[in-house]
């Protein structure tokens, strides 16, 4: 008999871990994945965390390196060999860049578009027909509110995460009659320590709404998930403004910017 499952991605830190968490804690089993040997600790914590509950959950962590493009069918197959339906599905492994396109190596190059477009997509693919087929299920696909915004040194990054934002709205209109749901959750900036910034200014961006705590973050995601709604921006007010003040900066502008080495 299939168990019922939550599959994270990138779940041994950061955001991941914290939607492995909070899924824990609604009682769902999980699978998380990972391509770094802590995702065995992050089974651990979650475990413990999940100790209250009144039906123990199972929390099986797989080490995994998703930049390959036949890891989206050696997980999928991976999950059937051992009876897992997964039920809901978060495509969250993912790395922040932030650099001239030309000045990375192939090899990077090929990582991060395979890590945020292929995988994911073909993870949406076949496990969407699973969830397609038993009229059930839930996809939510971590994107970033930089996929609206066009400028130098985001081109490999934000450009990758505009894929994810516009197949995961198509994947939507498809699903939804089928009692899928699929979501785009786009993160402005979160405290997961990613950024070197001193905490005063990590504080007081908390504090204005600039920057989310994982905790909100990942509540409000899967808030929106449950609900059926195809996109949220978490911190909201903020990052609307900064992409509609971007979007109107002419092309010219930004080449003057570049010359002037602002950014």
């Amino acid at each position: 008999m299939k168990q019922h499952f939550a599959l994270v991605t990138g779940a041994s830190s950061g955001i991941g871990l914290e939607f492995a968490r909070q899924l824990a804690q609604r009682g769902y089993n999980l699978l998380i994945v990972s391509n770094v040997l802590e995702i065995n600790d992050a089974a651990e914590s979650i475990k413990s965390s999940a100790a209250n509950l009144k039906s123990p959950i199972e929390v099986i962590p797989l080490f995994m390196d998703l930049s390959q493009q036949t890891s989206a069918r050696e997980l999928y197959n991976y999950a059937h060999a051992h009876d897992l339906e997964i039920e809901v599905l978060v495509n969250n492994a993912g790395v922040y860049h932030d650099r001239d396109i030309l000045d990375d190596s192939e090899a990077f190059t090929s990582l991060i578009l395979n890590l945020h477009m292929y995988t994911p997509a073909m993870l949406c693919y076949l496990f969407g027909r699973d969830m397609r087929e038993r009229r059930h299920g839930y996809i939510l696909n971590v994107c970033s509110v930089t996929s609206k915004i066009v400028a130098q040194r985001l081109g490999t990054y934000a450009s990758t995460k505009s894929f994810l934002s516009a197949f995961t709205r198509s994947l939507h209109i498809e699903l939804h009659p089928y009692g899928v749901y699929v979501t785009d959750v786009s993160p402005g900036a979160v405290d997961t320590g990613l950024f070197s910034i001193p905490q005063w200014v990590t504080k007081a961006g908390k504090c204005l709404g600039i920057i989310a705590s994982p905790q909100m973050l990942v509540r409000r995601a899967l808030r929106a998930l449950f609900r059926g709604r195809a996109k949220t921006t978490i911190p909201t007010v903020f990052w609307w403004i900064l992409c509609c003040i971007i979007l109107l900066i002419p092309t010219c502008v930004l080449r003057l910017i570049r010359r002037l080495g602002w950014f």
